[in-house]
């Protein structure tokens, strides 16, 4: 993928449905992508970002 075809982040969007989540992702050009996701899935997202944050902060405090 090309750095141009990244969008900035315009819209999240988290709704729970009787058979597990749905997702709203919206970018700067206007497309939505809507995506189902169970609980499993939402805990690995959390997880990876929650990962991600802490990489982050470990490498401020030791700057």
């Amino acid at each position: 993928m090309a750095e141009d075809d990244i969008q900035t982040l315009t819209q999240f969007n988290l709704a729970e449905t009787d058979d597990g989540y749905v997702l709203e992702i919206g970018g700067h050009a206007g497309g939505l992508l809507r995506v189902a996701a169970s609980a499993e899935q939402l805990d690995a997202i959390i997880e990876a970002l929650d990962a991600l944050l802490s990489d982050e902060d470990d490498a401020i405090d030791e700057a």
